[in-house]
């Protein structure tokens, strides 16, 4: 059955919440525990590892399924943008981590919302921006000016501009998606387009910086592999492309906002990251962008 033709429903009931904190909860987790990994292993490389055990893991699940992923249906180039992007996005979130907190980077990685509602109204007219989603897109652009003040002030802003890069990269490939109608595939084949392409396109970025692909790991940075892969780009992502087949995509879009939160948390809780007010203050007006540019 194809995503279009799917029974969708227009309130998110207790699974759509249940499902939704979960991940929300794992996908805050997973930023501190990357952040930790990246210490031990090389960032592009460790993304590319952990994109490959998830396309293996997502293969061996349509097969089961009889989800069929390479049939004709003329959705081969635009899925290669949709997957190169992905690639570069995740390339920066891992690079990204080196140089920020978890807590700063999934911040403006979380502004990717704003890039969908600037961009998409160029290429679907249905979906242009009224005035008051345009005061959801200003506190947008106030939190990023905010926070990326606060890290010129340290002298160091190298991560937080990664997070931004892949928040707009992130956005870009929900664009790419909606514009090329990739909606019209199957959750299992959109996403197998974006973990596929993305494991080949890190692993040339990586043998092109020179990254060292050393497999003496210790027994945390296999196991923190092990659940990005399993829970995090297996998982965690079909989960969401099932919900986005199901249920209001703006609601869901919201609801996510925990995210950031929850690696708010969790970093404090694990690497004693400092949570300051301009991050507080940054957080705080993305939350409200959010609200306002999802209102109809």
């Amino acid at each position: 059955m194809s995503a279009s033709t799917r029974p969708r429903k227009d309130h998110l009931d207790a699974l759509a919440v249940g499902i939704l904190l979960v991940c929300c909860l794992f996908w805050g987790f997973q930023q501190v525990m990357v952040k930790v990994t990246v210490a031990e292993l090389p960032p592009v490389f460790l993304s590319a590892v952990r994109g490959l055990g998830a396309t293996l893991l997502l293969w061996l699940w349509c097969r089961w399924r009889g989800v069929r992923l390479f049939e004709r249906d003329g959705s081969l180039w635009a899925g290669l943008l949709a997957g190169s992007l992905f690639a570069v996005e995740f390339a920066f979130i891992y690079l990204g981590l080196q140089h920020t907190s978890a807590s700063r980077l999934t911040v403006f990685l979380y502004t990717s919302p704003f890039w969908v509602a600037a961009l998409l109204p160029l290429f679907i007219r249905s979906e242009r921006l009224r005035p008051l989603q345009w005061l959801g897109m200003v506190c947008a652009f106030a939190a990023v000016v905010f926070a990326l003040r606060e890290g010129f002030g340290r002298g160091d802003a190298t991560g937080d501009l990664m997070g931004l890069a892949a928040g707009a990269l992130w956005g870009l490939t929900t664009v790419a998606i909606r514009a090329t109608n990739l909606t019209r595939l199957s959750a299992e084949k959109l996403l197998f387009y974006q973990l596929a392409v993305s494991t080949v396109v890190l692993g040339l970025l990586s043998h092109g910086m020179g990254e060292p692909w050393d497999n003496s790991w210790s027994r945390f940075a296999i196991g923190s592999v092990v659940v990005q892969t399993v829970v995090g780009a297996f998982a965690s992502y079909l989960a969401w492309m099932w919900m986005l087949g199901h249920y209001p995509a703006t609601k869901i879009s919201a609801f996510v906002f925990l995210t950031p939160l929850f690696a708010l948390l969790f970093g404090m809780l694990w690497l004693g990251e400092a949570v300051t007010l301009p991050l507080v203050m940054s957080l705080a007006l993305v939350a409200l962008g959010i609200v306002l540019v999802n209102q109809k």
